[in-house]
Parts: structure tokens; C-alpha cells; sequence
């Protein structure tokens, strides 16, 4: 009496179908986007390899029909206990540990359920077998037959670490349940009963199982057992699989313990586009020494990621690394943040003259002299013209008005904490030699796009994303009149052209940088509603390979924005307060009258070049380089690297080096030689106009010295 009432315990102790399917956790995390579509997989459970819960309906015909022959045939006619089975064999042999042959489904099911009925290393005991049979037919008594074949499919072990038909099916097939045939479901079935035997041995049993599920056919056992030693080797079912890799990595870790599903703020079908298209662009940059890229979009209003490509993903040797979050030099993509401060502190307006010619700033460090992208310099400029055309030298002169100091305030402010100082990065800081992430710098441009407004990213649902809209991080004038400058077609021209592929059918304000030798190329910009930053280089640093601003990340950029908007438009913002228009002209026609916007009060309607502003009229005069420059020589660099460039205003001018004559003109350059020289500016009547002296350091330079 005390062991039937042990095994009734049991037996009532086992849970409901329904308990079993709720505490059934795959060793997988889903990432799902914010619709619930399946971004990526990750296994968070190292101990089991367990899929998803499959229901009956969603295997296949072939693998029921399988497992049902080879475990329990009766399964549909028995209630738990197949007791034909049971009377035709000796007592011995039908609970032998080496033989399942009499136990049925429901018996296994059931001590798969009840630890105290699971199989031990010595097999079960006679208490364990009475207890699974009373189990089997108490199983039988509250649960339908499907839900005994749908639950035993899911929790059987198979081999090695595979729990479960989905795992099974995904690892060594490579295919969720339903797309077994019938090979792969005789395989599947014959490793129930022989989960660690050898291929040879699983084949032998697979083709009995395929001759008893179609008797008429005759299967070639000699390629099953090619078959099942090629899929008993394979591994798939990757640790992660999917879209978004590193997108899930960060998902997890704002995740609670070991969760089953985590979702996200992403739109799975842009995601998809996104990747699709940085790859594509990617292997169309093939010789050009480029494998590596990074995309993130921004919704403007709440800060939601909305798609997140870390990577090339197969095109590159570094996949693993998250190109959305590595520090990289942005180039000219920290411009708008410098000119906005500069309108901002009134320094300067959007139609204010910069002078774009060669300039050497001395610094603490020595010379820095900046140069444009194409190497050449266009005058005098307006400041729109200086952004949009992205030149280099305006830029750096803004920064020294501003101050390296208070423009890395300003980029802290808007989300993009530098390493270091302003002053330890200098005037190069105009140019983007500090290191953001592609994350912090498309937030930047978000917070252009909300009129100044900083607000946090976030990327799961549950986060908060805080935000400063009470302090703006920047001017709401100065950031409507930057992006209005960005949207300028017109102003771009002269560097990007009128028909540039930045150029968009609805509104939107972009800018491009690349950074120093081609190592990374940006292009980040918004619309109405979305921000979207594309990076392009390598991971591993090595500089690309004559790969520009609009073929580099630009075309990718103007892409994902064209599908953004297929279906929905785009307008330009609408100026705030404090700001006036007025129309403007340029002295010496240096640009077309126009419309400009301006912070109130510091409008004007004329901008011409001051009087000594002309080299024409100015008096002569060395503007570069400075008196007492000293240059410092390198033995290892070919000479014609090393030449210092001079520079004057005036006419009909000469140059004499320690009283030689050495060139004519407005600009000079001369290879520099050890010691104290005296550069004179000589006019056209032969009179020394101005001088200065410069001392040269170091070993003499060795024509064809090696590097």
C-alpha cells in the first residue's frame, strides 16, 4: 500500500500541458524588433541547446510518422501502457535498461516530466519503471494525444547537448521542423533511440524506418549513410543569427536574467534595407581597399533607434566589432556644431566673408597649416558657402575666433563627450581629429533637428531617454540658419556640384567628412522626422583607397533616406523666434545676391571686402610665414615633402633668400637647409619691402634616403 501510494503521488504530481509549455526556456534569446519580427537570435544558455517550442501542427507529416514507428507504433490505440508489448516479451527483456522496446511514448514523456522518475546513469529502478507506468496513464487520462506527441517532440534529448525537434532540426539540418523530409525524419527518429551511436549505426536504423514509413519505395541506404555522417558533422544553429548582432548585444544587457524574447525600438524591414544596401555599396567599392561600415537611424521626435548595422558582417575581418559605437575621427561632420557656435556668439552670420587662401597658424606645437579637400582655396567666401562647400581653412579660421575651449563645450553639450581638451587638440579640432562614435555624432545632428534640443538615444522600449529641452544645447536660431545651410544645394556647388548624390527629392540637410589619409568617411544628416549616420572605412584603420565623401558613405546615406520617405514627406522646419531674412549682395559680385537668415540684430544688407582686404591695394607684405618660424627638418623624408611655402600680397613681387634671388610672384615654395636665413620681399622697383627670418633645424636632407 505505501508503494502504490508513493507512485500515485507521483503520478498526480505531474504538470499540465499547459504548466509544461509555460516553463519550457529555449537557450536562445529572440531580439525582436518593435512589431515583434525577429531580428536576431542569441543563445543566453550554454548548458542545453534548446530551440523554440514547436507546435504539432508545425512539424512535419514525415517526422510524426517517423518518431511514432520507432518508438511506440500502438501510440494512437494504447492509454500510456503498451501492454501487447509488454505480455509478448519476458519480464526480463522488456524492462531491460538496454531496451526501450515495450516503453511508449507517454512512458518516456513522463519521465522527462518527474526528475524522480528520470533516467539514471544505471538506468531506472523497479520503483521508477511501476512509477512511469502509473505516470504514462495518468498523462493519458488528462492529456489529449497531441499534446503527449506535441510535448515529447520539444523535450526529448538528442544528441550530445540538442534538446528538442526545433534544435535537432536547425543544427543538422539547417531547417526549422516542418521542412523535414522523410531521410531527415528517419534520421532524426533513429537517434532517439541511439542518440550517441555512430553515424554507420544511425544510418542502418534510418533505413529501416524509411522502408517501414514507405513500404513500396526502396531507400539507398548506401548514400543514407553518406547522409547521416554528413549531417551528424555538421553545426549549425549559430550562437547568434540574424540582422542586428550587436544591436542584441546591447539589447541583452538592458534585459533582465535569461530572458526568452527582448524588444526592441528597431523597424525590422528598414533594418533590413539598411544592411542590404551598406553591403551592396560596399562590394562596389571593391579595390579600393574598403570593407568596413556602420549605419543608424534616429527617429528625431523621441530618440528611438530605428535601425542599427554594426557592420559589413561577412565582408569584413573585424565583424565583431561595432562600427555604431567605435571612436573614429569624423572630419567635417564637426562643422555645423562650429559654425553654429560661432553664430551663435555673433561672431559671425551666414553671409559673413571668410578668406579661403593658405594659411600657417602658429601654435605651441609649431605650424598648422590646413589645406582643403581638393587642394585648392576659392577666396573669399561667405560662410554658407565656407559649410556647405565644406572648406577647410574658413573653418579653422571660425575655430580661432571661437577658441578650441568653447567648441568643445559646444560638442560636449550636444552628446559627444571628447577624450580630451579643446586646447589639447588645437585648431586640427575644426577639422575633426577628435574620436566620436557614429551613435554620439548622429545624435549630435538629431539635436540640430530638434532646434537645439539634446535628448538620449534609446533602443528598447522601456528606456527613458532623457532629455534638455529646457537648456537648448545649442542656439535654436543658430541651428535652424546651420540647417538651413546644409539643405542648400546652391551653396554646396562649388565642391559637390548641382547634380550631387546628396542631393534629395524632398527636404533634408547633410554633411559629409573624411578624416585624415581616407581612414574613415562619414555622411550624417536629417529630415523632418528621421536622422540618419552612415560610416564607411575599415576596422582596422588602414586608410581606403581614393574613396570620397560622395562615394563613400554618401550614397548609402541618400539611399536609406529615399526609403524612409517613399511613402512620406519631408518639409523644412520653421524658423523660431528671434530670426529675420533679409536680402543681401556682395561687394565685387564674390557672390549672388540672395535671401539670408539672420539673428536679429546682427543683420545687414551689404558684405564687401574691407579696403586692405584686396592684395591689389594692399601694401606688400610676407602673410606666411612668420618671422622667427623655426622648421624642424626629418632625414627620413624625401625632400620635396619638406618644402616651405611662402606666401605675399602685393604686385610684381621677387624673392631673395639670404640675399639670392629665389622666385617671383605672390607665393614661392623652397627646400629648407639647416640654419639662420633671411627671406626679403623685393617690389618691382628692387626695393626690400619686407623681411623676416626663419631658422632651420636638423640633419641635412639625403636625396633618396630610405623610409
Amino acid at each position: 500500500m505505501a508503494l502504490a501510494a508513493l507512485l500515485a503521488g507521483s503520478a498526480w504530481a505531474l504538470p499540465s500541458f499547459t504548466e509544461v509549455r509555460r516553463d519550457f526556456h529555449p537557450s536562445d534569446t529572440l531580439i525582436v524588433d518593435r512589431d515583434g519580427e525577429l531580428l536576431q537570435r542569441v543563445r543566453t544558455d550554454s548548458t542545453v541547446r534548446r530551440g523554440q517550442w514547436v507546435a504539432l501542427a508545425d512539424v512535419s507529416p514525415a517526422l510524426r510518422t517517423a518518431m511514432v514507428l520507432s518508438e511506440d507504433k500502438r501510440f494512437y490505440e494504447h492509454s500510456g501502457v503498451d501492454w501487447r508489448a509488454v505480455s509478448s516479451a519476458a519480464w526480463g527483456n522488456v524492462w531491460n535498461t538496454r531496451t526501450r522496446g515495450a516503453s511508449t511514448i507517454t512512458m518516456q514523456l513522463a519521465g522527462l516530466l518527474d526528475d524522480d522518475l528520470r533516467r539514471g546513469g544505471g538506468g531506472r529502478s523497479l520503483t521508477q519503471k511501476l512509477g512511469q507506468t502509473v505516470a504514462a496513464q495518468q498523462l493519458e487520462r488528462y492529456w489529449r494525444k497531441d499534446q503527449i506527441l506535441e510535448a515529447y517532440l520539444n523535450t526529448v534529448p538528442f544528441r550530445g547537448e540538442i534538446v528538442g525537434i526545433d534544435a535537432l532540426s536547425r543544427t543538422l539540418f539547417g531547417k526549422a521542423p516542418h521542412g523535414l523530409d522523410a531521410r531527415e525524419a528517419a534520421l532524426a527518429a533513429a537517434l532517439v533511440r541511439a542518440p550517441n551511436a555512430k553515424p554507420a549505426l544511425v544510418a542502418q536504423r534510418s533505413c529501416e524506418l524509411m522502408r517501414a514509413m514507405e513500404p513500396e519505395s526502396k531507400p539507398d541506404c548506401e548514400a543514407l549513410d553518406m547522409f547521416a555522417s554528413a549531417a551528424l558533422q555538421r553545426r549549425g544553429f549559430e550562437a547568434s543569427e540574424g540582422i542586428a548582432p550587436h544591436l542584441a548585444r546591447r539589447a541583452l544587457k538592458e534585459s533582465g536574467p535569461n530572458p526568452e524574447t527582448v524588444r526592441t525600438t528597431l523597424r525590422a524591414p528598414l533594418q533590413r534595407f539598411a544592411l542590404g544596401t551598406l553591403q551592396r555599396h560596399l562590394r562596389e567599392l571593391r579595390g579600393r581597399n574598403v570593407e568596413d561600415g556602420a549605419l543608424v537611424v534616429l527617429d528625431n521626435a523621441s530618440g528611438e533607434v530605428l535601425a542599427w548595422v554594426g557592420s559589413s558582417g561577412d565582408l569584413s575581418r573585424a565583424a565583431e566589432v561595432d562600427g555604431v559605437l567605435a571612436q573614429r575621427q569624423p572630419g567635417s561632420t564637426l562643422k555645423p556644431f562650429l559654425y553654429a557656435e560661432a553664430i551663435a556668439e555673433r561672431r559671425l552670420t551666414a553671409a559673413s566673408l571668410l578668406d579661403d587662401s593658405s594659411a600657417q597658424i602658429n601654435t605651441a606645437s609649431g605650424l598648422y597649416i590646413p589645406q582643403n579637400y581638393d587642394r585648392q582655396f576659392k577666396g573669399y567666401v561667405s560662410v554658407r558657402t565656407a559649410l556647405a562647400a565644406s572648406l577647410n581653412v574658413p573653418a579653422v579660421r571660425t575655430l580661432v575666433m571661437v577658441s578650441p575651449e568653447a567648441f568643445a563645450r559646444q560638442l560636449r553639450s550636444a552628446g559627444m563627450p571628447l577624450a580630451q581638451s579643446g586646447d589639447y587638440y588645437g585648431y586640427s579640432l575644426a577639422l575633426g581629429s577628435a574620436e566620436v562614435s557614429l551613435l554620439a555624432l548622429t545624435n549630435g545632428y538629431r539635436t540640430l533637428a530638434n532646434g537645439g534640443g539634446f535628448g538620449e538615444t534609446r533602443f528598447v522600449p522601456r528606456q527613458l531617454a532623457a532629455r534638455r529641452d529646457d537648456v537648448p544645447s545649442i542656439d535654436p536660431r543658430a541651428a535652424f540658419i546651420v540647417g538651413d545651410i546644409l539643405s542648400d544645394t546652391n551653396a554646396r556647388a562649388r565642391t559637390f556640384g548641382l547634380d550631387s548624390v546628396l542631393a534629395t527629392r524632398f527636404w533634408t540637410a547633410v554633411k559629409t567628412g573624411t578624416s585624415k589619409d581616407m581612414r574613415d568617411n562619414w555622411a550624417v544628416g536629417w529630415s523632418q522626422r528621421y536622422t540618419v549616420g552612415v560610416w564607411v572605412g575599415n576596422a582596422s584603420g588602414a586608410p581606403m583607397w581614393d574613396v570620397s565623401g560622395t562615394s563613400g558613405a554618401a550614397p548609402v546615406w541618400t539611399e536609406v533616406m529615399g526609403y524612409l520617405h517613399r511613402n512620406e514627406a519631408s518639409r523644412a522646419p520653421a524658423p523660431p523666434a528671434g530670426l529675420v531674412q533679409t536680402r543681401v549682395r556682395f561687394g565685387d559680385e564674390l557672390e549672388a545676391a540672395r535671401n539670408e537668415w539672420f539673428i536679429a540684430g546682427t543683420e545687414q544688407a551689404v558684405f564687401a571686402l574691407a579696403p586692405d582686404a584686396s592684395a591689389t591695394e594692399a601694401a606688400s607684405r610676407i602673410t606666411a610665414p612668420s618671422n622667427g618660424t623655426i622648421i624642424a627638418l626629418d632625414p627620413d623624408i624625401p625632400p620635396n615633402r619638406q618644402r616651405v611655402r611662402f606666401e605675399a600680397e602685393g604686385r610684381g613681387l621677387q624673392w631673395r633668400i639670404d640675399g639670392k634671388p629665389f622666385a617671383r610672384g605672390n607665393s614661392a615654395q623652397w627646400l629648407p637647409w639647416p640654419g639662420r636665413h633671411r627671406v626679403e620681399l623685393v617690389d618691382a622697383r628692387g626695393q626690400v619691402v619686407d623681411e623676416i627670418r626663419l631658422e632651420v633645424r636638423g640633419a641635412g636632407v639625403v636625396t633618396g634616403a630610405k623610409r
